[in-house]
């Protein structure tokens, strides 16, 4: 007895309908396969990512995360905690023009001396704006083989602020210098005013 005697009438016509193209193109067949194994590890991926929670949802207060319209000291709190920031004049450079006639577009450049390796060394540098939305506006990370701290970029400033480079140690100390730059022009959009 063979599979097709298990099975009616009905089901044997739609099988052969299925199976038709199959045997005359040989490329329907492979990517038929490619979709079926695709699908599969879709499955099994969501499947165990819901089974397994290799994740969490809505964390509400993760450090990694900004609020919308966050303040400036609710975002150094996050970061850095209760950790003090100590002053970096001599470790740290900060280069900024005093008027940026443009706040899409304002180079910035951190030029660090402290060390990327060793027992106490730069881990990460932040580039913070106080009157941004979010004020953190960027995070480089470094390691021995970065050979230094140094970061030229360009940031959207909303508006005349402060703007803070803050670098954290192994060891978690931090770092910071300010700068205070006027915006002519605004690069994005101003907080909400309280």
């Amino acid at each position: 007895m063979n599979l097709l005697d298990l099975l009616n009438s009905s089901q044997v016509g739609l099988l052969m309908a299925i199976m038709e193209p199959v045997k005359t193109t040989p490329v329907v067949r492979r990517r038929g396969f490619l979709r079926v194994v695709v699908g599969f590890v879709g499955v099994i991926v969501s499947a165990s990512n819901v089974l397994f929670k290799t994740y969490a949802w809505g964390q509400g207060g993760s450090s990694g995360l900004p609020l919308p319209d966050e303040p400036v000291e609710a975002t150094l709190k996050r970061l850095f905690g209760n950790r003090p920031l100590s002053p970096g004049e001599g470790k740290l450079k900060l280069e900024l023009p005093l008027i940026a006639e443009d706040g899409g577009n304002v180079a910035v450049t951190v030029e660090s001396n402290l060390p990327v390796s060793g027992a106490a060394h730069v881990n990460h540098i932040y580039i913070i704006s106080d009157k941004n939305r979010r004020p953190m506006i960027a995070k480089f990370s470094f390691t021995p083989e970065s050979g230094r701290a140094l970061i030229s970029t360009s940031i959207r400033l909303a508006t005349t602020t402060d703007v803070r480079a803050v670098a954290e140690m192994s060891d978690g100390t931090l770092y910071a210098v300010s700068r205070h730059v006027r915006v002519t022009i605004s690069g994005c959009d101003l907080p909400p005013q309280s």
